[in-house]
């Protein structure tokens, strides 16, 4: 058994192992799964560590070293230290959605929980038996410490540390909820039931199923969902081990049952021609046409979150959140004001539109100044705007090649949805401009919200609607775009400005 050294985290005392990486005991981001090679995990930290070395020299200037910072996920504590973060910012988190309405009749006789479980966050809100909301709340999915995407996580399940990524997940939905029933002045163990939407690879990992199969051709799941579990099963112990909770299905291995939430929510699967997109690190679309349903996903990358973009942080305060192009000049929001700390995703995007406007990049994503600033501390490099048009390409193909396979134009939509955080500060004119969206779609486009909360909420008030969403996940047609020569095509004409 190692000894253990004392870590002072934020002016808090705790004794952690000797050797410790301070991403393991800090709780903090590593969307490159730990490897050092995103430089996202700088926290400050002082006394007995492991030496620097060659990784974060990469990414830390000298005078930054100097100053005390360092890679959390490349520093070991070797002795007594004390770290600093900067985990006093709060994340942007969407927990407000739009939907239909709907009948409220619940099976639970006092409380209920709706969860969202995404890749990147977790939100929750707890409800009475009348459908009043009565809190609500959100954090960052804790899961990050393994990487920003689910392939990466599914990497580190496959690596041993499949206990790790579930426990860690099940305590932060555990604190949400007793967050929740604090709030709102109530017991926990009083929630009669919860529902808990999320992708396939999320949902696999809160119930220890086996995520193998996802990780490789022709990417099968083991569990589609749809079925109701236990909280003692889960592991969720805030809640009586007999609590039941519901987890809604999945389309398919990449088009999960946060994908269904939102559909059910939304009304996407109603009638007429409509279309509803999570644009996220894993793009999601789902179509209804003449009542038939049909979905696709493409992995679009995490550069509209921040990840891989060299100034790019989340939306929170600091961040670049809008640009504008005025007499020639660039002029950016930060949220929260004062000065600038990076961008992100709807900044990103603004700011791309209008260096195309300024006509310093072209067409093909050639950038004139490499770097070329947005504004003090902010700047955009070569590499950033490659970054974007993959990301942008990748969904713009999508949507592109599931209107093609059923023989529609953009024109012909009924409506356009877009669920997600991203989707609901984006502004629609840039997401044109820079081709993420085909223009029809952006004039029409309707931001929904967190869509995938709103319809967990649904399928919690109104439990009928369960069989709906079975129906929903069953008779949707996946379209595989791997290998498919209408994607590649659309992918290649996506990549232009």
């Amino acid at each position: 058994m190692r000894d253990t050294v004392s870590l002072c985290l934020n002016g808090e005392n705790r004794h952690i192992p000797q050797g410790s990486l301070l991403s393991e005991v800090i709780s903090g981001e590593a969307p490159c799964g730990g490897r050092g090679s995103c430089g996202k995990c700088r926290v400050l930290a002082f006394g007995c560590l492991s030496p620097v070395n060659e990784r974060e020299r990469r990414h830390l200037s000298a005078e930054e070293l100097a100053q005390g910072w360092r890679l959390a996920c490349m520093t070991r504590a070797e002795g007594d230290c004390e770290v600093q973060t900067g985990s006093a910012a709060v994340p942007r988190i969407l927990t407000e959605g739009v939907g239909d309405a709907y009948n409220i009749s619940p099976s639970f006789l006092k409380y209920g929980v709706a969860v969202d479980v995404g890749t990147t966050t977790l939100a929750a809100k707890l409800f009475d038996r009348e459908g009043h909301e009565l809190a609500q709340t959100a954090c960052l999915n804790p899961q990050s410490f393994a990487g920003a995407d689910v392939i990466t996580r599914i990497g580190a399940v496959l690596a041993g540390e499949s206990f790790r990524l579930k426990n860690v997940l099940c305590r932060a939905i555990d604190e949400r909820i007793a967050e929740l029933c604090a709030v709102a002045g109530v017991a926990a163990t009083d929630v009669g039931e919860a529902v808990i939407a999320g992708n396939a690879a999320m949902l696999h990992l809160l119930t220890g199923t086996d995520p193998e199969p996802l990780s490789r051709a022709p990417f099968a799941v083991k569990r589609k969902f749809g079925e109701t579990v236990t909280a003692g099963e889960l592991d969720v112990s805030v809640l009586l081990p007999e609590t039941p909770v519901y987890l809604p299905p999945c389309i398919s291995a990449f088009v999960g049952a946060d994908t269904v939430c939102a559909v059910l929510a939304d009304g996407t699967a109603r009638g007429g021609t409509r279309m509803i997109a999570d644009i996220g690190t894993n793009g999601e679309i789902f179509l209804c046409k003449d009542n038939k349903f049909y979905a696709c996903s493409m992995a679009a990358g995490p550069a509209f979150e921040g990840v891989g973009i060299s100034c790019g942080m989340r939306g929170e305060s600091g961040a670049v959140d809008r640009v504008d192009l005025v007499n020639g000049k660039l002029y950016a929001r930060i949220i929260g004001g004062g000065q600038a700390a990076g961008i992100c995703g709807s900044g990103l995007a603004d700011a791309v539109a209008c260096l195309l406007d300024a006509e310093l990049l072209d067409e093909s994503g050639y950038l004139d100044e490499d770097p070329t600033y947005i504004c003090s501390r902010v700047a955009l490099k070569q590499a950033d705007i490659r970054a974007v048009q993959l990301a942008k390409s990748a969904v713009y193909a999508g949507i592109a090649t599931l209107l093609s396979a059923q023989g529609i134009k953009a024109s012909d939509l009924d409506g356009f949805s877009l669920a997600g955080g991203f989707g609901n500060y984006l502004n629609m004119r840039s997401a044109a401009r820079i081709g993420l969206l085909p223009a029809e779609l952006a004039r029409i486009a309707r931001p929904v919200g967190n869509a995938a909360l709103k319809g967990a909420e649904k399928l919690l008030l109104c439990p009928e609607m369960r069989d709906a969403s079975r129906a929903i996940a069953e008779s949707t047609e996946t379209l595989e775009l791997g290998g498919d020569p209408v994607f590649a095509e659309n992918y290649m004409m996506g990549m232009l400005f």
